[in-house]
């Protein structure tokens, strides 16, 4: 992750009135790649981080609850497949953003923080 990437993920955290907590770049997050490219919205949400995991999961379209919807992805990848999401990922657990062409929306969801 690029230093201008930070300012970027401090930018939207401000933007949007939340705290900061960086993604590591060797950190992993769910990301349903099948989805992604295919249909809009793209949907992230982030729950606490834990060991494995900086809490992201990450989605274009429907939501599907199959078990294996999400694929596992470093971090340093995303610029590979979704260099639009890159500034979102310092939003702290409990985030949620929506993406739809020129649109953004970013909110706290309290039920994220509940698992």
């Amino acid at each position: 992750m690029s230093e201008n990437d930070l300012v970027l993920q401090r930018a939207v955290c401000h933007r949007y009135k939340q705290n900061f907590l960086p993604c590591v770049p060797d950190s992993k997050l769910g990301v349903a790649l099948e989805t992604i490219g295919s249909s809009t919205p793209i949907h992230g949400l982030r729950h606490p981080p834990t060991s494995d995991t900086n809490g992201w999961y990450i989605w274009a379209g429907d939501y599907s609850d199959a078990p294996d919807f999400f694929s596992p992805l470093h971090v340093s990848h995303l610029h590979e497949h979704l260099p639009e999401v890159i500034k979102y990922l310092g939003l702290p657990a409990g985030a949620r953003f929506l993406l739809a062409g020129e649109y953004d929306d970013v909110w706290f969801d309290a039920s994220l923080l509940n698992t």
